[in-house]
């Protein structure tokens, strides 16, 4: 799963695919196809590649926070970002255990939900490339190891 094309705009709702690059920035398209539009240099942009969780010993990237959501939903989709504050730090607390109650705030919390569930419904979900990586990353230390013997 590749989150370094879909963009955060603070002051936007939603999730953008970035289309292209300006001179004076770039042009994304909402999630839902729904319009084209630039964004400029000055606007807070963020890539979900960037985005991390602050747990309590080190932060996880946004994707790592997908994984354990999707892991713990076996696939399916979360349950709303509107849903009961209760409901959901119980849930997010489920799924990053460890993740730093005092400054993910339950915005933040709304926001990967909300983020989850668009990816969901646009199946952009999928890890295993990465189960695929770690497979062939673990066959590799299992022949240097044979090697060397």
């Amino acid at each position: 799963m590749d989150l370094t094309e879909i963009m955060s705009i603070s002051g936007k709702p939603g999730l953008y695919k970035m289309l292209s690059h300006t001179k004076t920035g770039m042009l994304v398209e909402s999630m839902d196809g729904q319009k084209k539009f630039p964004v400029f240099a000055h606007e807070k942009i963020s890539s979900l590649e960037e985005i991390s969780i602050f747990t309590e010993t080190d932060d996880i990237p946004l994707k790592e926070a997908f994984k354990k959501i999707y892991e713990l939903l076996e696939g399916e989709k979360a349950l709303s970002h509107k849903s009961p504050v209760n409901e959901l730090k119980d849930f997010f607390d489920d799924a990053v255990p460890d993740y730093d109650k005092e400054r993910v705030y339950v915005s933040d919390i709304k926001k990967v939900i909300q983020w989850y569930n668009v990816l969901h419904e646009m199946k952009l979900l999928d890890f295993t490339e990465e189960e695929d990586e770690a497979a062939k990353d673990d066959s590799e230390e299992v022949e240097e190891n044979t090697d060397k013997e």
